[in-house]
């Protein structure tokens, strides 16, 4: 039981000693990474509490709209033995930033209309949430396409995948 203690202590205090490094250095593009290891042990070990920045990336960004559209893909193929594919994107625009309580985890709300390999065009709807990425590290998406939620994650008509 002294063993786990001590790694515990030692864990802290480097922790500790990293973070109060970070917060007194100027961020720079390597820090990103630091920073997100920070916001991850606060939200895990109860050290401050989160401190949400509420940088997400645009609606419009490659990354995201890339995203979604591989999920998409991936769970047609997997999911319902479909070859249906996200083709491009129309008037994609943002339909909400932050509109809950100041403290919960910033989402960035998006509506576009998916130009899906069928031929035709459903609208789509998607968050981008911070800290809701992979185990809690980086921004995440989540999506919907109407007419296209068959498992009705969202339903009815994706409404749930709204502000």
């Amino acid at each position: 039981m002294c063993g786990r203690s001590s790694w515990f202590a030692l864990v802290l205090a480097v922790g500790t000693a990293v973070a109060g490094t970070a917060m007194s250095a100027p961020a720079s593009a390597g820090d990103d990474l630091l920073q997100s290891t920070i916001r991850g042990l606060e939200l895990n070990f109860w050290l401050s509490g989160p401190r949400y920045d509420g940088a997400l990336p645009p609606c419009n960004h490659a990354a995201v709209l890339g995203a979604v559209r591989g999920r998409f893909a991936e769970k047609e193929s997997t999911y319902w033995n479909s070859k249906l594919t996200i083709e491009g994107y129309e008037r994609i625009r943002e339909t909400a930033y932050r509109p809950w309580a100041p403290n919960t985890i910033p989402r960035r709300f998006c509506s576009a209309l998916a130009l899906v390999s069928d031929g035709l065009k459903h609208p789509i709807h998607y968050s981008i949430g911070e800290t809701t990425g992979l185990i809690g590290v980086g921004w995440g998406v989540e999506w919907c396409v109407v007419g296209l939620d068959r498992n009705m994650a969202y339903s009815p008509a994706c409404k749930m995948a709204r502000p």
